[in-house]
Parts: structure tokens; C-alpha cells; sequence
């Protein structure tokens, strides 16, 4: 093949890129983080980033409804003082495991939802990321594996997880974990159509059921087209976590542009691993089987302009290991590596 100068590498970089520049803003390259998290926001900042999703929970917990809008606003002005705009919240904006395992007080958890998202659209807050993983989070059986040059990596292994047993809450099916969550979508969509805040659904990581006798059903391409059907809007959408859809086996590159062109896609969680939903480890982001390049490439030119986040990182040298897969020296790494990506094929971001 023959090399081409510096000059012609450019031209042919700026011409690949021209049609996504034209009629794009850009993806919004972000981070999760709490109000408190004062040096992770100025790292931020010193990389680039002008977005941030909110984790909320903690500190909508400690008031009362009624001073929801006020709290949002103050951490909002903060945010907005360091020069980051929040774009999204994550993990619930209020505790929510009633609503997902269906127990008393489940009603008062929802009440409490649709107030946090009515706040949420009165200060401009337009996303709510949240998952439907009862009992369990995101869940994995190690946490300290080593990855390259003995990072520190996680790993989940279903056989492991099955050893462990039953939760507190014993054997829960997959027919009832659907039912609480029709029950929500039906309480949750028409509040969050008024606000104007769309709701992205997270798939369960690991994708698989039942984990430790709790049953899963975010665990298929198939079962999110279902809930898109549940409650019709266009603010009931996805948070693609490519990561969890490859585990699932699906085609990411196809399921991508599939829900890109139903604008179904409102948040991209951004990360590999290497296995599959019965045992994988995570990987830095150019260290794992996907085709990265391409998956930020059909992103951009399929129109997305909102945000992507650096998902878990391996914990590298000089950190300690409390966070894992939170470490911001990996996210470091991984947003640099995102950056390098979009510039070099001249994709634009924000």
C-alpha cells in the first residue's frame, strides 16, 4: 500500500469527515460524578470536557420532596461555576428498589420519582438514566483481576455468583420483575413526557437470569424492543451500553443504527470486555475485541448528538482500588483515547 504525505492524510480526513461536521454538534463527552466530587470535575475539565451526568440519588435522599428543585439547582450552579453543564443523571435520581421488586412503599418511591423528574425539567436537566437490575446493581465476582501491566480489572463469572447463593430476597421471576416495571413505565412516562426529561433505560449488567435467584429481563435486544412498546413516547428510550449488548450477542454495529434511526438511543455507555455473559473480564478501552473506532464512527454519523461517557476503566498504578471500574487515572486514559479517535476521522464533539 502505498504512503500517503501528511498533507494528502488531512485532506482525506477532512473529506471523510465533512458530511458528519456539517450536520452535527457533536456527541457531548462526559463523566459521571457526585456534588461533592471536586478534583474528578477540575480532571474533567483539564481533558477536555464540558458535560457532566449527575449522580443524584444520595443527596435527593436526604430532603424532603419538596426541596428537590432547590437542591438540583444549587448543584447545578456549582456544576455550572467550574464550567460543566449537566446533561443527565444516573442511576436513579431517587432510591427506587421498591419500585423494583414490587414491595410496600413502592407507590411513595414513585411518587417521589415523578417529583425528582418534574424538578429535573424545571432546571434543565434533560435525561435520566436508570436501570432495572432488582436487588443486585451492576454486579461482578472479582474485582481485582490484573489487565495489562497489572492494572486491575473485573470480572464476572457466573459459576462464582451461583456459588454465593440466594439474596435476602430468595427467588424472584422474571414474570414479576416485568409486571413492576410496566407499573412504573405507565406511573413514570406521561410525568416525564410533561417535564421534558427523557428516561434511558440501562441493560442489566451481567445480561444473563436469573443472577443469584433474581430474575433479569434487560438481557435481550428482543425484551428492550418490548419495553419501547410498553409505554410509546419519545421519552422512553435506551441507554446503550455497548458493552452489555455485546455480552447479550448482539450485533452492536446493526442494534446501534437500528435505534439511532428511531432516535431511541439517548445515552451511549462507552467500554469493552472480553468473554462472555457467563464469565468476562473488562478491558481498557483499546485493549478488548471491539471494533471502537467504527462504534464512535456510527454513533456520530448516525446523528447522535448527546452524551457518551468513558464506562468502567481499569484501576491503574498509584490508585487505590475502592472504586472499581471508577478510577480516574483509566478515565483519563479513555477519554484521551476517545478524543484521539474522533479527531483523527475529524468527528465532532462538545
Amino acid at each position: 500500500m502505498p504512503r500517503l504525505t501528511r498533507r494528502e492524510c488531512l485532506r482525506s480526513t477532512l473529506a471523510l469527515a465533512a458530511p458528519s461536521s456539517a450536520s452535527s454538534r457533536g456527541i457531548q463527552l462526559c463523566e459521571v460524578f457526585g456534588p461533592q466530587d471536586q478534583q474528578r470535575l477540575r480532571l474533567a475539565k483539564q481533558m477536555g470536557m464540558n458535560h457532566a451526568i449527575l449522580s443524584a440519588a444520595t443527596a435527593l435522599s436526604r430532603v424532603p420532596r419538596g426541596q428537590y428543585l432547590d437542591t438540583l439547582a444549587r448543584i447545578k450552579e456549582d456544576f455550572e461555576r467550574q464550567g460543566m453543564t449537566i446533561v443527565g443523571v444516573e442511576s436513579h435520581p431517587v432510591p427506587a428498589e421498591k419500585i423494583k421488586l414490587g414491595l410496600p412503599g413502592r407507590d411513595e418511591e414513585i411518587e417521589n420519582y415523578c417529583a425528582a423528574i418534574e424538578a429535573l425539567g424545571k432546571v434543565g436537566i434533560p435525561m435520566v438514566c436508570y436501570n432495572f437490575m432488582a436487588g443486585l446493581g451492576w454486579y461482578r465476582t472479582r474485582v481485582d483481576v490484573p489487565e495489562r501491566g497489572g492494572a486491575l480489572t473485573s470480572e464476572f463469572s457466573r459459576e462464582e455468583a451461583e456459588r454465593q447463593g440466594l439474596t435476602q430476597w430468595g427467588l424472584v421471576g422474571e414474570e414479576k420483575i416485568w409486571e413492576n416495571l410496566e407499573y412504573f413505565l405507565k406511573a413514570i412516562v406521561p410525568v416525564a413526557e410533561k417535564a421534558g426529561v427523557k428516561m434511558a433505560l440501562h441493560p442489566d449488567d451481567p445480561p444473563l437470569s436469573p443472577l443469584r435467584g433474581i430474575g433479569r429481563i434487560l438481557t435481550s435486544a428482543a425484551n428492550f424492543r418490548r419495553v419501547l412498546k410498553i409505554a410509546p413516547s419519545p421519552v422512553n428510550g435506551i441507554t446503550f451500553c455497548q458493552a452489555n449488548f455485546k455480552l447479550m450477542g448482539e450485533d452492536i454495529e446493526a442494534l446501534a443504527r437500528e435505534w439511532l434511526a428511531q432516535k431511541k438511543i439517548f445515552f451511549v455507555h462507552f467500554r469493552d470486555v472480553k468473554g462472555t455473559r457467563e464469565h468476562f473480564r473488562e478491558t481498557f478501552h483499546d485493549n478488548g475485541p471491539t471494533n471502537m473506532v467504527r462504534m464512535l464512527e456510527i454513533y456520530s454519523r448516525g446523528g447522535f448528538e448527546g452524551p457518551l461517557r468513558p464506562d468502567h476503566a481499569p484501576t491503574m498504578e498509584g490508585e487505590p482500588n475502592d472504586r472499581p471500574g471508577y478510577a480516574m487515572q483509566g478515565k483519563v486514559f479513555a477519554t484521551g483515547y476517545i478524543i484521539g479517535i474522533m479527531q483523527a476521522l475529524g468527528l465532532p464533539y462538545r
